[in-house]
Formats: C-alpha cells, structure tokens, sequence
C-alpha cells in the first residue's frame, strides 16, 4: 500500500495560504474603492444636472472678462479663461521656482550655522528656526506683506540701496537685464561650457567617486567657458536696464510687486528653517570617525565640510528636502491672502465666473499634481545618484 508523500502532508489548502490571502484581499480593497469612487461620482453627476451644471472644460475658450493685476505673459480681460489660467500658472511657477533656489541657499547656511562653534552665531540660527517653524505660514505672510512692504515709504522717500536698488510701496526695482546684438554669440560660449561641464562632471564622479567635488569642477568648468566667451565677443552680451526715480513712480528696470515679493518673502524664510533642520540632521548622520580622519590627514573646516561631511550628508539630506520643495510650491496658494494672481487665485475667481468649481478644482488639483511629479522625479534621479556614490 503506497504511503502519502511528505510534500502531501505539508501542502496548505489555498484557503489558508498566506499568499493567497493577501492577493485576494487586495483585489477585494480595489473593488471597494472602485465601487466607492463610483458612487461618490454618479452623486456629483446626478447633482450637478439637476443645476444645469456640464462637467467640461469647454468655458477655458471663451471670454474672461477680468483684469489680472501681473503675469510673465500679455493679458487682457478679452482673452479666455484658458489664457487666464495660463498666466496664473506662470506666476506660481515664477515664485516656486525662484523661492526653491533662495530657500535652498538660506537653508543650508543656517543650517551649518546651527552646528557652528560660535555661540552667538549658532544662537541666532536656532531663535530663527524655532520661531518660523512654530508659527503658521499663513500668519507670518500676512505680517510681511502688511507689517512690512505696505508700510515701505512712499515714492518720494524710496530706499535707496547703491543707486541701483529701490524699495517703496510701489514694490521693489531693481536692474533688469536686457540682451545685446551679441547674446545670440555668447550662448553658444555658454552651450559649450555646459557640455563641458557634463563631461567634466561625469568624468570626476566614476573615477574620484566625489558627487560635490566633481560638481564644483563641473561649475567651474562652466563659469570659466562663459566668462572667456563674454570677453571674446566683444560688446558686453548682456546689459542692465537700471530703474530711474521719476515724479510718481520709476520707469525702467525691473519691478516686482508687493504682492509678489511678500509672497517670495514668505516662502523663503519659512521654507529654509526646515530645510536647515534637514541639513542639520544630515550632518549631523555622518560618523564623527569620518570627520576624526579628516582632520588627521590635515584637511580644513571648509574642505571637511565639502568634500568629507556633504557628500556623505546628501544620502539623508535629499528625500527630506524633496518633500520641502513640494510644500514650498504647494504653500504659493497662499498668496490669495495678499492678492497676487497665482494659480489658485486665478483659478477662483474663473470658478466663480463660469459656474464650474468642479472641473476648475479638478484642474487645479492635476496641475499641482503634474507639478508635484516632475520635482519628485528630478530630485529622484539625483537621490539615486547620490545613492549609487554613497556605496
């Protein structure tokens, strides 16, 4: 008589399979949420007919009919909605991007002054810290907007900084730079230098497997192309249109509004007090035999710090950091508390006009999303370079 095998006393039935199990149960929770999502549609739908309301996006062609205070594009009340929204897409782009940069430059400075020896410094970056951290964003925008640029002096009485920048409660003006017959030249100069810079920096990362060492060569690398194209064209490629004090107001240069640098503003301190404790806690996860074994080769504070500490540092630095760009972008919508026509703003006041708050918040919601995607992705491919450096 043949005996059951070991494999036939050991075999689980598939209804107590782990792996069974947990393939059933997630497709069950898909269908819940399918189901649920279906629902909570067919109730908007059903809701939005017995208004009168279509789900389209058919009104962004036709006629605004409202003034938009500034926008990097042309804009005039009898262009669409689409074009509307289009500006105030640009600007939200304008401040994150710009905010992006300074928060990031302010951050890391008062980041490394948090570790610094120096009491008073070190103290100062802490009182910083704490108190933008611990207090709402929202309250601190509407302080530097109407606690600050709104009580600026009038035109008459303009600050002044080097004949070059101005402050009133017009805004700010400052140098705007203008191109020359030679720019078209002088880009080449700059093109070149970037693909140097790329080979440069591809180079010093397989064989010195040093990601800050090899881009600094890379921007050196560039700076140095660019700055040797400037002097090999001739005329200056580029000039600066220098704002001019008139009676009433400036004429010339470039003018930012107090809507925009109060935002700007905003952004950027708040934003860079959490990405100094980003950097803070970066530096601080690197092993401090690593920095014992710099000084004992003879390498300075600066030089440990740049080519010992950062490197090491960007592993832990970057994934938080991620997540403070994508808040700093998101933050901009609180720029409808001081009026300046961001994508939000924008955005509310076409709602209101066409009757379309749904299809308007469902475009806005993608357009923060597509956003939010490609920040991610490219802070995703750096990580993992940082990441495959690190090993």
């Amino acid at each position: 008589m043949q005996q059951p095998s070991a494999a036939q006393h050991t075999a689980v039935p598939f209804w107590r399979d782990v792996r069974v199990l947990t393939f059933l149960s997630q497709v069950v929770f898909v269908l819940i949420l399918a189901m649920t999502a279906a629902f909570l549609y067919s109730n908007l739908s059903s809701a939005m007919r017995q208004r009168g309301l279509v789900a389209n996006l058919d009104f962004l062609n036709r006629e605004s009919g409202f003034e938009i205070g500034e926008g990097l594009i042309p804009y005039r009340p009898s262009d669409t909605y689409g074009h509307a929204f289009a500006v105030g897409l640009l600007n939200t782009l304008l401040v994150s991007a710009i905010g992006i940069v300074l928060a990031t430059i302010l951050g890391v400075i008062t980041g490394v002054a948090r570790l610094s020896t120096n009491w008073l410094l070190n103290r100062i970056a802490a009182v910083y810290i704490e108190i933008i951290r611990n207090t709402p964003l929202l309250v601190q925008l509407v302080f530097i907007y109407f606690g600050v640029f709104v009580k600026l002096p009038p035109v008459r009485e303009t600050l002044n900084l080097g004949d070059a920048f101005f402050a009133n409660q017009r805004g700010v003006f400052m140098p705007r730079p203008e191109p020359t017959a030679s720019f078209s030249t002088w880009l080449g100069f700059v093109a070149v230098g970037l693909i140097a810079a790329i080979v440069v920096e591809r180079t010093l990362t397989i064989r010195a497997r040093q990601a800050i060492a090899s881009i600094l060569s890379a921007l050196a690398v560039f700076a140095l192309i660019g700055a040797l194209g400037w002097l090999l064209v001739g005329a200056a490629p580029i000039t600066f249109d220098l704002p001019v004090p008139g009676r009433f107001n400036f004429t010339g240069g470039l003018a930012l509004s107090p809507e925009f640098s109060a935002l700007l503003t905003g952004l950027v301190i708040y934003t860079a007090a959490f990405i100094a404790e980003v950097v803070r806690g970066g530096i601080q996860a690197v092993k401090k035999g690593q920095i014992e074994a710099a000084r004992a080769v003879g390498l300075g504070e600066a030089q440990i710090l740049r080519l010992v500490i950062f490197p090491q540092a960007m592993r832990v630095i970057v994934p938080p950091l991620t997540s403070q760009y994508l808040n700093l972008a998101k933050n901009s919508s609180l720029a409808i508390a001081m009026g300046f026509p961001d994508l939000f703003s924008v955005s509310s006041t076409i709602a209101n006009q066409t009757g379309q708050p749904v299809p308007v918040i469902v475009l806005v919601m993608v357009t923060y999303l597509a956003m939010s995607l490609f920040t991610s992705l490219l802070m995703n491919i750096y990580n993992r370079s940082v990441q495959i450096l690190e090993r």
